[in-house]
């Protein structure tokens, strides 16, 4: 699987980690990230990730910031992009279900690195169910 995955500096722990577990896992995985903890700012980092998935280079995105909420409103503004900010398993899963979210969106200061390890496996494990979702989401982008 092709996953692209950014962050700023408070992702920067997360971000090694996540990649060395996909990595062990035999996933091909694109670092927009900084690999610094100095301040930097998220979209120049989230960009990147949204537009692998936007052009289908990407089969999924991860991106993680401080409180994942800056991170997930950039990527959100791309078209079909379904970013999700979770912060638990059960979230992710529900995520993937029903949002079919192509994006997660980690909060490192409110997460553990296993929680967050945790919520990769599940966001990529899931799948989107359809049925009564798929009207749902078909009814997201914006129609102006």
């Amino acid at each position: 699987m092709k996953i692209s995955i950014g962050n700023d500096h408070a992702g920067t722990d997360y971000k090694l980690a996540v990649i060395k577990h996909l990595e062990a896992k035999g996933h091909h995985v694109t670092n927009y990230g900084t690999d610094s903890n100095d301040s930097v700012d998220y979209p120049d980092y989230v960009h990147p990730v949204a537009e692998d998935v936007e052009n289908k280079k990407a089969d999924f995105g991860i991106i993680i910031c401080g409180s994942g909420n800056g991170a997930n409103m950039t990527a959100n503004k791309h078209q079909g992009v379904r970013s999700a900010l979770c912060w638990t398993k059960e979230i992710t899963a529900l995520a993937r279900q029903h949002n079919d979210a192509n994006i997660l969106s980690i909060p490192a200061r409110y997460t553990a690195v296993q929680q967050a390890i945790q919520m990769v496996d599940t966001f990529l494990e899931t799948a989107f169910e359809g049925g009564r979702h798929q009207n749902r989401v078909d009814k997201i982008p914006a129609s102006c």
